[in-house]
């Protein structure tokens, strides 16, 4: 059965920007079915700040064709040993919304046990050029809204230049991210994701985006200095 895993790792500077332009998970990967490597990047920040976007710190976004394609990558490759070392979660596919290009959306869909599980969400999107000042305005305060929110135990953004942007975010509980979704948060302004996708219904911000629900199976490693993102039921 496919799964889906999402890694968090700190690299070397110099190591980090090598590998932002040499690919380092080869296409031919046994098991693979598609890879996003990306820079982290923290939700919120200014646009000029330099925690806007972390170069040392990587995020890959993988879809396997089973859970022992992902083993043995990170058992047998060269850059999955170097995953490995770091921060990872393993995921079941629950939804959909939008389309983009590279993953095979499962015809078999996970289930929460209850709208109280914890859930993990994640945004992929290739961003217009133009449309970028405009992406911007309206997604910064989303972004602050899903970092300072109190239902997210790990959130962050990435990038992978020129154009694709990526967000991630681990939930307590289903319902506390449909109500921020939806603006019914109990915070202030919660209407600010709400706003932005009427916004992005009214003119197109991206070229491909979608965003993808997932059940947490498990988790592996530390990020900082923690461990152990995933609520317990």
């Amino acid at each position: 059965m496919s799964i889906f895993s999402y890694h968090l790792i700190e690299l070397p500077f110099i190591d980090a920007v090598k590998r932002i332009f040499s690919n380092p998970i080869s296409k031919s990967t046994k098991g693979l079915v598609h890879s996003e490597y990306m820079t982290a990047m923290t939700l919120g920040s200014s646009i000029f700040s330099t925690s806007r976007v972390l170069i040392g710190q990587v995020a890959v976004f993988i879809q396997w064709e089973n859970e022992s394609a992902l083993e043995n990558y990170l058992e047998e490759d060269h850059f999955g040993k170097v995953l490995s070392k770091g921060w990872h979660v393993r995921l079941s596919f629950i939804r959909e919304w939008g389309k983009f290009s590279g993953f095979k959306i499962p015809n078999d869909k996970a289930q929460l046990e209850s709208p109280n599980s914890p859930v993990i969400a994640v945004t992929v999107a290739r961003m217009k050029p133009l449309e970028v000042p405009r992406f911007i305005h309206w997604g910064r305060p989303v972004e602050k809204l899903v970092r300072d929110h109190p239902g997210t135990t790990l959130s962050l953004a990435s990038v992978k230049f020129p154009n694709t942007v990526s967000t991630f975010s681990i939930w307590k509980s289903e319902k506390e991210m449909t109500e921020m979704v939806h603006g019914h948060s109990k915070v202030e302004n919660p209407k600010r994701h709400s706003n932005a996708m009427q916004e992005r219904e009214r003119k197109d911000f991206h070229f491909e985006f979608t965003t993808l629900r997932f059940k947490p199976l498990a988790e592996f490693g530390k990020w900082k200095g923690q461990s152990n993102f995933i609520p317990s039921n």
